[in-house]
């Protein structure tokens, strides 16, 4: 029904658009003066021009077009549909009597003059409408749940005044990471990020909102030991936030060694850096992936959570922990992105499994939450209360409703099978039996003999 209502709607203002530029047409070409044969004639002649120009728009497939899709390569159909009703219009005009049809025959120069006024009109409509749709689009809304928003006074406490670097600092979560972190008033942060491109938007983003905390951007790979070390000495960090990972589970199913040598190797060896330079807190964005992994991704994650337990003691300077959650939306290699970019080009979208549910949260709040984390004093892995589990044919359903079209109908779904690496469900267990609860809202403590 709604989809229905948003067409007669799109009719309606159709009309009042070809109705003004007829109107428009008349008033330029007789310079606003009175048509000899009167506005009666006018009004009775557009009942033709609109019918005429429906139909065109209809026939060149423009009603199957959602305005707020509206792109660039669906522009020729609106003015194709445009030439169409001047030529049929021209036509009537040649060869129908003066007197008999006065009413469907406007005049030719009236003609082309609405369907210059018509056909921009229509786009310049459409074009308004789908820049302030997108504008609207919120992905948090497909979280089926409402959104928390973090109390950043914890983390504003433990941050304060300190030197925090970020690694992986230029991805979707180490970004985010970066933002919260310097609204907590550190005295310096350094961003460790091997991707260029990626280094230099941060780094643009945090200069062009005039960002008055002391930030280094450094461009450094996480795996070159002598190179972290020369950080370290250097800058003197207290806290080590470490994002940089591998994540997309069937680039490492396809890459395990390049997979262990990042995520494992690279978090052990800078684990052991910050020990030897006595970083205070080292904290390990970790994944729902490593609870039980049958993925090379989850099992070398979880391995990186053991290389980083294992250094804590009583008497160590530094205290590590990691931080498990699920999907973050609309992170790059997320399945958010890979629909939108399905349902921009109407391509159809691939669902893996029709019974496939993964956890998800918005980034705000997962950094949120894991700024809080490292804020206490537990060398443990944490687990973050991420709400009920979301399918992802509901995710791909909604997206397409939210787009504007009918799933199946305007866009199909199809279901690709299961990769390698992938689970049903993934497993972020925050029962009794599994974890502690703390005295921060959705954040929980993993027993030792549930940690992996």
């Amino acid at each position: 029904m709604k989809f229905l209502a948003t067409r007669v709607v799109g009719l309606v203002v159709d009309s009042v658009v070809l109705a003004a530029a007829y109107w428009g047409a008349f008033a330029l070409r007789f310079d606003f003066s009175t048509p000899r044969w009167g506005w009666r004639a006018v009004a009775l002649s557009f009942v033709t021009v609109v019918v005429v120009q429906i139909a065109a728009l209809l026939a060149c497939g423009c009603y199957r077009i959602a305005w707020r899709r509206l792109s660039r390569r669906d522009l020729p159909r609106y003015f194709l549909a445009a030439l169409v009703a001047c030529f049929v219009l021209t036509v009537m005009r040649f060869f129908t009597p003066i007197d008999e049809f006065l009413h469907v025959r406007p005049p030719y120069s009236v003609t082309l003059i609405t369907t210059l006024l018509a056909a921009f009109g229509l786009v310049g409509w459409r074009m308004v409408w789908s820049a302030y749709a997108a504008s609207r689009v919120r992905e948090d809304t497909l979280l089926e749940r409402s959104v928390r928003r973090m109390d950043g006074t914890t983390a504003a406490r433990f941050l304060s005044g300190k030197t925090v670097l970020v690694t992986g600092a230029g991805g979707s979560i180490g970004s985010e990471i970066v933002r919260q972190v310097v609204r907590a008033g550190p005295k310096l942060v350094l961003m460790v990020e091997r991707g260029e491109n990626a280094l230099y938007e941060i780094d643009r983003e945090m200069r062009q909102v005039g960002v008055t905390v002391p930030m280094k951007a450094l461009m450094v790979d996480v795996n070159d030991r002598e190179r972290m070390e020369d950080v370290l000495s250097f800058y003197r960090p207290e806290v080590i936030l470490h994002a940089a990972a591998y994540k997309h589970v069937p680039m490492v199913e396809q890459n395990p060694r390049e997979g262990e040598r990042n995520n494992t190797g690279a978090t052990k060896g800078l684990a052991e850096l910050a020990l030897k330079y006595r970083v205070a807190r080292f904290v390990l964005i970790s994944t729902d992936k490593a609870v039980n992994p049958v993925s090379v991704m989850g099992r070398t994650k979880l391995a990186a959570e053991r290389a980083i337990l294992a250094l804590n003691a009583d008497d160590a300077p530094t205290s590590f922990c990691a931080v498990r959650f699920g999907n973050v939306l609309g992170s790059s290699g997320s399945v958010v992105p890979l629909f939108r970019e399905q349902i921009a080009h109407r391509r159809p979208v691939t669902v893996t499994h029709p019974d496939m549910k993964r956890y998800f949260m918005t980034v705000e709040e997962a950094v949120g939450l894991v700024l809080q984390a490292a804020s206490r004093d537990e060398k443990a892995v944490y687990t973050l209360d991420m709400g009920k589990p979301v399918r992802i044919l509901d995710l791909a359903e909604d997206m397409i409703r939210q787009a504007g079209y009918k799933p199946y109908v305007d866009i199909p779904i199809v279901f690709t099978g299961i990769r390698p690496g992938e689970k049903l469900f993934e497993e972020l267990d925050i029962s009794e039996k599994s974890a502690y609860k703390t005295d921060m809202a959705r954040i929980y403590v993993t027993k030792a003999d549930s940690a992996g």
